[in-house]
């Protein structure tokens, strides 16, 4: 069965989905960020087949997430190396890992975020910056942006028409 492209598609989370929605891209990157840079490291950790590995990848340096260098030329060896565009994929990383946590882990957590600065562990959520609120606080709602089409308009017509029915 061929795959459903989101690329094209207006919407952030549709587009986003296109480059780090395939699970094993997500591992890799969360790796990434806990510093591993070789394929050989990968692997290790994830447990992965050789020549999916090479494809997520491959996938993630043409998405700009990873870029490929070479660290040894005899034998040719490559590390891949976070972006600014992987890097800003940590925070999402931290929201799976806290949902995860929460809602996934009857035994406990086994991975958490600790404040190396005061040992502590943290708790993190998503807040809005210029107010400080959490962004599931109810006064916060999607909604069309500026460079909205009209499909995306539509769509929010519709969420909103819903929410009176259900008022």
């Amino acid at each position: 069965m061929k795959r459903t492209s989101f690329g094209t598609m207006a919407c952030p989370i549709a587009r986003s989905l296109e480059r780090v929605g395939e699970w094993w891209s997500i591992l890799i990157l969360r790796d990434a960020l806990n510093g591993f840079t070789r394929f050989d490291d990968f692997q290790r950790s994830l447990g992965i087949a050789p020549n999916m590995l090479t494809r997520r990848l491959a996938a993630l340096v043409e998405d700009g997430l990873l870029e490929k260098r070479a660290y040894s030329t005899r034998p040719l060896r490559h590390e891949y190396v976070l972006t600014e565009r992987g890097r800003d994929f940590r925070p999402v990383v931290v929201a799976l890992l806290a949902w995860g946590n929460k809602h996934f882990a009857p035994e406990g957590e086994s991975v958490v975020v600790r404040n190396m600065e005061t040992g502590e562990v943290a708790e993190p959520i998503l807040v809005d910056r210029a107010t400080g609120r959490p962004i599931t606080d109810p006064i916060f709602r999607t909604m069309p942006g500026p460079a909205a089409g009209p499909s995306t308009h539509a769509r929010y017509a519709a969420l909103a028409a819903a929410r009176e029915r259900t008022a």
